[in-house]
Parts: structure tokens; C-alpha cells; sequence
């Protein structure tokens, strides 16, 4: 049975409430952000959901060299750290290099590691040593197996504090598929699975300079995942994903989240044991 996961007064995993990570890909400023954060905040506060909520300071891993970033990690950091204040939220952002750690591990709930560096050792090392949870992304060219051993780096420091997020495995150029065995088998490893279900329907610089996806199969994605039997979603959302600064092709609309929640809701609920 997998452990389970404390962040603040929730668990993640068995015979736990279903949980859900949500923002916008990246920060695109203060202002969007605390009134995103603050629309989600009452959607899960209304439905008495455990919610995470993460933003990027840097999207250090963009197509083209022109793409829009975020505002970097100075004056991200303090952005996170007002919505954290301001709506008592727990918060998670992913970190790209070991000088980040230091700078973030204070204000972040949850430090994530990006998919692209899921095999970074010294990253991965450096993050698990500040005990904190910290939630891997497996890598698009991972089987789900070969996260055993990413847990087995984090396990090395002393931190059992794991979350493992599947988001799609690459399909042939400029696609991926999602494997619903793959929640089942990182599961089996022993730690909490999450099912990542906008990332998932990327396709990676599918429209040349930027990538493109497939908005529409985000919800029955969502769904599916959890009623393969996923311990949460992690869901980037926007107001307006068309005007997205990044992954505007993938983002879900917040109009269209709690009809989402209400879906996986019944699902989890039909599944859980």
C-alpha cells in the first residue's frame, strides 16, 4: 500500500480525498496570478477539496529561444510567497538547478521536479534534503519502473516525502500518449501518484516554434486516470488559455474546472475501496 502524504493539514494517497494541483503554467504577473489563485481558492474552498497550488517563476525549458520565461525566480518567489500569505494556500513550483533550492525551499509546500530533469541527480538530492515533499515528474522517455530508482536517490537522503506524476511518454515526433498501466505500476512502488492531465496532452514543439496539444482530451484523460485509480490531478488553468504565455493550447479554461471536479469527484469516489 502506498505511504501517504502530509501537506499541511490534507494527506495524499489511500483512502484519502482525491487531490488537486492547479495555476497557470507560468506566472505572467502578480495581478493574474492572486486573481486566479483567488477564483480557485473558492472554487475547492466551496467544495471542501484538498488544493495545491503551483505557478512557474521560469519555464527554463521552452521551444524557442523567444518564448515568454516568467518573471525568474527573484521576483517569482515573492509572488508565490504573497499568494501563500494572502489566501493561505500550500504552494508548489518546480526548481531547475541546485542554486535554486536554497532560494525556494522556505516558501514552497511541495518542490517539484521537472519531467526533463527527473534523472538529475544533484537536483534531485539537493531538493529532497530540504525534507520537504517533493513531486517527481517521470520523465517523457521513462518507463514507469525506472522511477524506482529516482525514488531511491530522494530515499538516500533520509526524505520519504514522494509524489510521482505521470505526464504522458513520447508517441513518435511532436506527440505523446498517455499509459494508464504506468499509474498503476509507480503505485505499486509504494508512494502517491498523481496524473498530470494537461501536460500529458502536449505536442512538444508541435507547432513549430511553440507546442501545440489537444485541449479538448484533457477532461476524459482526467477521468480516466482516476478511475484507473490516480491520488490526485495536477491541472494547469488559465482564464484565458488563448492569451496564455505558455501552453496556450493545453491549459484548461476555469469555467470549465468544476465541472471537471464534479466528474472525477464521482469517479474517485465509485473507485476508492
Amino acid at each position: 500500500m502506498a505511504k501517504i502524504i502530509n501537506i499541511r493539514d490534507f494527506s495524499i494517497g489511500h483512502g484519502q480525498p482525491l487531490v488537486f494541483i492547479a495555476g497557470p503554467c507560468v506566472i505572467e504577473s502578480l495581478e493574474s496570478c492572486l486573481k486566479l489563485a483567488d477564483k480557485l481558492k473558492n472554487i475547492f474552498q466551496t467544495k471542501k477539496i484538498p488544493f495545491i497550488f503551483k505557478a512557474s517563476y521560469d519555464k527554463a525549458n521552452r521551444t524557442s529561444i523567444n518564448s515568454y520565461r516568467g518573471p525568474g525566480i527573484k521576483e517569482g518567489i515573492k509572488i508565490l510567497a504573497n499568494i501563500k500569505k494572502k489566501f493561505d494556500l500550500p504552494i508548489l513550483s518546480d526548481v531547475h538547478c541546485e542554486e535554486e533550492v536554497p532560494l525556494v525551499s522556505e516558501i514552497l509546500d511541495v518542490i517539484q521536479i521537472p519531467a526533463f530533469l527527473c534523472r538529475q541527480t544533484d537536483l534531485i538530492l539537493a531538493a529532497a534534503k530540504t525534507s520537504k515533499p517533493i513531486n517527481i515528474k517521470k520523465g517523457q522517455f521513462l518507463s514507469p519502473w525506472d522511477m524506482k530508482a529516482i525514488i531511491e536517490k530522494i530515499l538516500s537522503t533520509g526524505n520519504e516525502q514522494i509524489l510521482l506524476t505521470e505526464r504522458g511518454t513520447c508517441f513518435g515526433y511532436n506527440n505523446l500518449v498517455s499509459d494508464m498501466r504506468s499509474l498503476v505500476i509507480m503505485r505499486n512502488l509504494g508512494y502517491p501518484v498523481i496524473y498530470d492531465a494537461t501536460h500529458s496532452v502536449q505536442f512538444p514543439g508541435g507547432l513549430g516554434n511553440v507546442s501545440g496539444g489537444e485541449r479538448g482530451m484533457v477532461a476524459p484523460l482526467a477521468r480516466a486516470a482516476v478511475a484507473t485509480g490516480c491520488n490526485g490531478l495536477f491541472l494547469e488553468v488559465h482564464e484565458t488559455p488563448e492569451k496564455a504565455l505558455s501552453d496556450a493550447a493545453t491549459m484548461l479554461p476555469i469555467e470549465d474546472l468544476s465541472r471537471l471536479i464534479e466528474q472525477t469527484l464521482e469517479i474517485h469516489r465509485i473507485v476508492q475501496p
